[in-house]
């Protein structure tokens, strides 16, 4: 006879007082990401993930209602300071960091952490629109 073996999934409910959250703000979406301090991911969200497809996926607005949703799983978890790194160009950079300061969440530091070329490999050639 084959004996079942049931896999019992323990949902740790730790309590995390301070977070981190990664923004990427790039020209078509709005990615968040909230981790504890060793980088375990606590919860995501994107602007495409909050039903905003298309052009309305790049607003402020998007990225505003983004960090909402993630601002909140963060004060489930227990947090109550946050720390921002901001990475890309997009337009969602500077609405994703008043909407963490408008949730409530304390703001220890916030980092820029886009990447910038040492004069790396030859640029693409300029868009002429």
């Amino acid at each position: 006879m084959a004996q079942e073996v049931r896999k019992i999934k323990k949902s740790t409910a730790k309590k995390i007082s301070h977070v981190r959250a990664y923004v990427t703000a790039t020209f078509n979406n709005t990615l968040v990401t909230l981790t504890d301090q060793e980088g375990s991911t606590i919860a995501w969200g994107s602007a495409g993930a909050s039903n905003f497809k298309g052009a309305r996926k790049a607003t402020p607005f998007a990225a505003t209602t983004v960090v909402e949703g993630i601002a909140k799983k963060a004060k489930e978890a227990g947090a109550s300071s946050i720390e921002i790194f901001v990475k890309g160009p997009g337009p969602g950079r500077d609405s994703s960091i008043r909407a963490f300061k408008a949730a409530g969440l304390n703001i220890t530091m916030i980092a820029d952490i886009t990447p910038i070329p040492h004069n790396g490999p030859r640029a693409t050639k300029r868009r002429r629109v």
